[in-house]
């Protein structure tokens, strides 16, 4: 796809997005089509944004030509976007930016861009950095990793990653990378679960160094590299000397130390078409590279699911994530229990088979039993402000045969989830700690 017509894309799909936004306070979310499939790509830029005395690149020059070549593709992470960020996004066209980290010294240096709308943008700070005034100098600066989920289109939903591990090659230095991936890991183990994900940006690691541990996120963590799939057939470089082959940068033979990881879920399906290092469009009129990184893309393919569906979700970003999609057995819904006072704590579905998933916290229990012949189609879900942050106050079920049942308070901003034709409320996904954080529902058809 060229760049007008991509250009053409961005903004059509802009406006599509802003024409769905509801006037009203109450929104409605089904699973109105079925068999979605799309694609968009991805960028990961360490911009080298540092002020210009410092950095290696030359920023204050360079940084406002990279801003419109960001056009060309769909969700952006940056690395080391400090000193210039205005510069950085004064010419792009994304609808959907991250507040600026801060200058050096204050922010991390990760932002995002994209042509989708984003919610629960967390900023985390790595437990472990090495290096004051020598080995990166990565205690100058919060570094850490970014968390966001996008939505593609309703119920496409992707939780994106970006990050920026310690530099350094000293002992200390590795201990702290290893660290950092550990830390990244746990994260994803306890914030997406059951979610698509990608991770990219700038991981100071390499395949072939023995000290780095960047496979757990693949072993522990499903993900994938398109790099190793497609440009290497699959074959993860073995430990030993770094691959330098520069002249050919998108061969087998160079690695560096920006990536791209991902994984699909049980209602997504995510596939990376190609992987490149984009070495000849980030440049000057003279040729030269616009930061002291590579640039690198991926093109990602998706398709949901016949048999799994999930629904938009309304609530806040607190709490940890939580998703009963790989856990909802084949036998229907027995019973729910919501456990409420003023606000929603938690959540209880109890299946034909025994298996039971429960969410959040406890308060007064209200549970409605269902018959054999009868199955959950609608949710009303309420959100409401409390301390800084927005909460789930209301819910209701309601079956096919009518009954309901009810927990928390009404609210004026709510969410309508209807079930399609066909398919039913089989579990539920969102965020939660004592209490019910956000929540959007899992569907499944009935058989």
């Amino acid at each position: 796809m060229n760049y007008k017509s991509r250009l053409l894309r961005n903004f059509l799909l802009a406006l599509v997005l802003i024409l769905a936004i509801p006037l009203g306070s109450q929104r409605a979310a089904a699973a109105s089509e079925i068999g979605k499939s799309g694609s968009f790509n991805v960028l990961s830029y360490n911009v080298g944004g540092l002020p210009d005395i410092f950095s290696s690149s030359n920023p204050e020059e360079y940084t406002v030509q990279i801003s419109p070549k960001l056009n060309a593709y769909d969700i952006i992470n940056v690395q080391e976007d400090f000193n210039y960020h205005a510069e950085l996004i004064s010419k792009v066209n994304h609808s959907y930016l991250t507040p600026s980290s801060g200058i050096a010294g204050f922010g991390s240096g990760l932002n995002s861009l994209s042509i989708y709308p984003y919610r629960d943008l967390q900023r985390i700070t790595w437990n472990d950095r090495h290096g004051l005034f020598d080995s990166g100098n990565d205690e100058l600066t919060p570094k850490g990793f970014t968390f966001m989920t996008y939505e593609i289109e309703p119920g496409v939903k992707i939780d994106v990653y970006n990050l920026h591990a310690d530099a350094g090659s000293d002992e200390q230095s590795l201990a702290a990378r290893r660290s950092n991936i550990k830390q990244l890991s746990n994260y994803i183990e306890q914030h997406s679960e059951g979610n698509a994900v990608i991770v990219f940006g700038d991981t100071n690691t390499r395949y072939t160094r023995t000290a780095d541990n960047i496979e757990i996120l693949m072993t522990h963590n499903g993900l994938r590299d398109p790099w190793v799939d497609i440009v290497r057939g699959g074959q993860i470089p073995p430990d030993g000397e770094a691959l330098m082959d520069e002249s050919d940068v998108n061969g087998p033979g160079f690695e560096i130390v920006d990536k791209i990881l991902y994984r699909g879920s049980s209602a997504l399906q995510l596939n990376a078409e190609s992987f490149r290092i984009e070495d000849t469009y980030f440049l000057t009129d003279t040729g030269e590279q616009l930061s002291d990184h590579y640039p690198i893309t991926a093109e990602f393919t998706y398709t949901t699911s016949p048999s799994v569906q999930i629904s938009s979700s309304i609530g806040g970003s607190g709490g940890k994530g939580f998703n009963d999609l790989e856990q909802i057995p084949d036998a229907g819904i027995k019973s729910v229990t919501i456990q409420s006072g003023s606000r929603v704590n938690g959540i209880s579905t109890t299946y034909g088979d025994g298996t039971t998933l429960t969410h959040g916290g406890s308060a007064t229990a209200k549970t409605i039993s269902l018959e054999s012949n009868e199955y959950l189609t609608k949710a009303v879900i309420g959100e409401g402000s409390r301390n800084g942050g927005q909460r789930i106050f209301y819910l209701q079920l309601i079956t096919n045969l009518g009954n309901t049942v009810t927990g928390g308070q009404a609210t004026t901003e709510q969410m309508v989830i209807q079930a399609p034709n066909g398919w039913y409320i089989a579990g539920f996904y969102g965020r939660a700690g004592d209490e019910m954080d956000q929540l959007g529902v899992v569907y499944k058809p009935l058989k």
